[in-house]
């Protein structure tokens, strides 16, 4: 999808700052991604983010720092098996635990990804 213009929204932060988000609340610039912003964009989605939910986000922020994209959803899985020493369908069920509606919808929202195009959950 693309971002546009004319359906922009402007989203407050407690420290004072704004960032702006598309119509479907993901972050249009994503190099203005806040921990501020994570928890309102979790809290948003009905996700209490726990430490688990940290790593993840802090994988997907050091993905798009040092490959200036997005991590695709096998990065991440990989991650979670990794992390949790399981296999690949483990690690679906702690993306889906964590991301009750997935990948794209609420991982990449709350870690300040642009909105994809089109991407599989893994």
């Amino acid at each position: 999808m693309r971002t546009r213009p004319d359906k922009l929204s402007r989203q407050e932060l407690p420290d004072g700052s704004h960032v702006m988000l598309d119509e479907y609340g993901y972050i249009t610039d994503p190099y203005q991604w806040t921990e501020q912003f994570a928890e309102i964009a979790a809290a948003r989605e009905g996700i209490t983010l726990t430490d688990l939910h940290w790593d993840v986000i802090r994988f997907m922020r050091d993905w798009l720092d040092e490959h200036g994209v997005a991590a695709d959803a096998r990065f991440v899985l990989r991650f979670l098996a990794e992390k949790g020493q399981t296999d690949k369908k483990g690690a679906r069920e702690m993306m889906f635990t964590l991301f009750p509606y997935g990948y794209v919808k609420q991982a990449c929202k709350i870690a300040g990804m642009k909105q994809p195009r089109a991407w599989s959950t893994g």
